[in-house]
C-alpha cells in the first residue's frame, strides 16, 4: 500500500512551487531588501524559543554596552523562531519571512544559523550551531570598509 500523501508543505517549499512573478515570492518581499544601505540586519533562525543561539544573543543585547554597540552599528535583529519571523521584535508575516529564508538559503527547521548581512545585502558571517560572539560580530563589522569610512 503506497503511503498517504502528505498534506503539510512548509512556506519555503510553497514559495519554490509559486511562479517567479508571484507575489508571495517576489523579493520585493523579502525585508532585507528595505535594510540595504541602511542596517547592517543579523538573522538568527532556530527550531525553537528556548533555543541556546537565541538565547545567547538576546541575553547579549540585554546588556547596556553589547545593546549600544548594536545600534551603533546601524544593526537590526531578525529572527525567525519554528518558522515566525520578527525584526526587532515585531512580527514579519508569513511572506516576508518565507522569501527571506529563500534569499539567505536557510531552513527555519534548522540547523539553528546566525547570519551577519552588510549594509550592501551581502553575507558576511554566517555560523551554525548554539553560540555566537557578539563581541567578534562588532569587531568584524568595525573592520569593515563602510564602517571605517564613518
Amino acid at each position: 500500500m503506497p503511503p498517504a500523501p502528505r498534506t503539510a508543505i512548509s512556506i519555503a517549499a510553497l514559495c519554490l512551487a509559486l511562479p517567479a512573478g508571484t507575489a508571495f515570492a517576489s523579493a520585493d518581499a523579502n525585508p532585507l531588501v528595505a535594510e540595504r544601505w541602511n542596517t547592517r540586519p543579523i538573522v538568527v533562525v532556530v527550531p525553537r524559543e528556548n533555543h541556546p543561539l537565541l538565547t545567547r544573543v538576546n541575553s547579549t543585547l540585554e546588556e547596556t554596552a553589547a545593546r549600544e554597540a548594536f545600534r551603533e552599528r546601524d544593526m537590526a535583529l531578525f529572527t525567525v523562531v519554528a518558522g515566525q519571523g520578527r525584526r526587532n521584535g515585531e512580527p514579519l508575516g508569513a511572506a516576508a519571512t518565507a522569501a527571506m529564508l529563500k534569499a539567505l538559503q536557510l531552513d527555519a527547521r534548522g540547523p539553528a544559523t546566525f547570519v551577519l548581512v552588510g549594509k550592501d545585502g551581502g553575507v558576511k558571517r554566517r555560523e551554525e550551531g548554539d553560540t555566537v560572539d557578539l563581541q567578534s560580530v562588532f569587531d568584524e563589522i568595525d573592520r569593515m570598509p563602510m564602517r571605517r569610512q564613518r
